[in-house]
């Protein structure tokens, strides 16, 4: 098996170094652009495992990089790096397949966290999804190609394995809003709501599709509970 290679792409150095600083424990090799031509160089040398990407820099943004990686290297994973945007610009990189975000300010655990499991999510086998947890990411890395009826069809599974938990429904919900379809979305993220009210991205997407006010942040697409340890098992049988 290969190792893992990841490129951060931020045009701040103090980001560079801090994700650059988190990750080094990882069996990974670990790259940084400052610019987003930069970063479509290394892509165009190198086969990265995972990109994580600022989306507000100057001369070639963030989107334009996630739009040519979604043209020319749609296999890479893409983590977005951010303390901006609109609800808008959110819904624009998830279509485009950048379905992880890391919202600035974050900590190094959480940097490690997400990219481990982003990482771990690509080495999943459909064969292999016979839990919750894995139908869950399956449906994470689906989206992430942009098989959207995949991924419907993985959280559809899920919810029949386990119809009293949250998160799959959260996501359908995510899935119908960006779809335009907001009240199956409003039905989605109600019924993950009813089930488990501290779920707190459930919550968060229920007041922000049901608010009067203009929307802002970004549609959540959550995550599986610390109670369930099931996905890490899925991978070591994968």
């Amino acid at each position: 098996m290969k190792p893992e290679s990841i490129l951060i792409v931020d045009d701040e150095q103090n980001i560079r170094f801090t994700i650059s600083e988190a990750l080094a424990e990882l069996p990974a090799s670990i790259e940084t652009a400052s610019t987003g031509e930069e970063a479509q160089k290394k892509v165009e040398q190198k086969p990265y495992s995972l990109v994580l990407l600022d989306l507000r820099m100057p001369g070639m943004d963030g989107m334009e990089v996630l739009r040519w990686l979604r043209d020319s290297r749609p296999e890479i994973p893409v983590v977005i790096i951010t303390a901006h945007g609109t609800i808008d610009t959110a819904v624009d990189a998830m279509r485009l397949g950048a379905i992880d975000f890391l919202q600035k300010p974050f900590t190094p655990e959480q940097i490690r966290s997400q990219v481990q499991r982003v990482l771990d999510r690509g080495k999943l086998r459909d064969g292999k999804a016979d839990d919750y947890a894995a139908r869950f990411e399956l449906a994470k890395h689906c989206l992430s190609e942009r098989h959207t009826d995949a991924a419907v069809e993985h959280l559809h599974k899920a919810i029949s394995l386990a119809p009293e938990r949250p998160e799959a429904f959260n996501m359908l919900g995510a899935i119908h809003e960006m779809r335009g379809a907001l009240p199956e979305a409003l039905s989605n993220y109600r019924a993950a709501w009813n089930f488990d009210p501290t779920y707190e991205a459930a919550k968060q997407n229920l007041e922000r599709a049901t608010s009067e006010r203009p929307r802002s942040g970004k549609i959540l697409l959550g995550e599986l509970r610390d109670d369930s340890g099931s996905f890490s098992d899925a991978i070591r049988r994968a």
